[in-house]
Parts: C-alpha cells; structure tokens; sequence
C-alpha cells in the first residue's frame, strides 16, 4: 500500500506575518519542511528510523507559485504528495489551501536528498522508504 499522500490543517500564527500582514514567503518553505517530516513521522520513517538507519535528509530546492495571500487566524489546508524516488532523490508537491474557500494559497516542489549521516554524501534512498512512500519495489 502507498501512503504518497498526506493532510494536516493549520491556523496561521501571528509572528508568521510580514510588514504586509501576510503569511512571509520563507515561511511557506518552514509549512513544507514540517509537513514532510510530519508525514515520514506518521508512517514510521521520522527522525528516530532515519538517524538509526544511518541516513538524514535535506531539502535541495525549492520552487514556490504564490497564488494568494493567507492571513493571521486563517485556517489552511496542507498536503504533500511524494511524485517521485529514484537513487538518492525524492520529489514532493505541496499545495496550500484556504478552508474557508479552498482557494489555493501556494503550490509547491521540494527536492530532497537522502544523506549517509556520517559522510554527508548522497546514497540511494532505503527500499523501505521507497515502498513505503510510492509503492514501488
């Protein structure tokens, strides 16, 4: 079974804001990041497997479309989905959304790479994960 896909709500907090009372953009990567590693914690791939496993991972890149403003108090819906894993990269999306309408805030496309700890150097990603987060063996 895949578990490619992962929802989590979120109340915009007060220090999330800019000089323009809008969501700061470098805090659109902060939602992403956590929702990440949010989703590997859910299906037992977190912090504690990783680090047992040798492994760590970091984002490469980022590329962000906003497409509208979210303010203090507004509830949002983040989702990520893993498109891809292959060698010692992985791919996810992540789209933003308000609740209130569904109106799309941000869409999202994170480059991660899977890191040997010790080394600091790119290694194929752990079958497990790849099964896990795309169903393919």
């Amino acid at each position: 079974m895949s578990l490619r896909t992962f929802t989590i709500t979120w109340r915009v907090r007060s220090y999330e804001l800019d000089s323009n009372a809008h969501v700061n953009n470098a805090v659109y990567v902060a939602y992403a990041e956590d929702l990440a590693a949010q989703h590997a914690e859910a299906i037992g791939f977190g912090r504690d497997w990783t680090l047992a496993h040798g492994g760590i991972w970091v984002a490469r890149r980022h590329e962000i479309t906003y497409l509208r403003p979210a303010g203090y108090g507004d509830e949002l819906q983040l989702t990520t989905e893993v498109e891809e894993m292959r060698g010692a990269r992985a791919v996810r999306h992540t789209v933003i959304r308000l609740l209130r309408d569904d109106s799309q805030v941000v869409d999202m496309r994170t480059e991660w790479v899977w890191l040997h700890a010790a080394t600091g150097r790119p290694v194929r990603i752990p079958a497990e994960i790849v099964v896990a987060f795309t169903g393919a063996g």
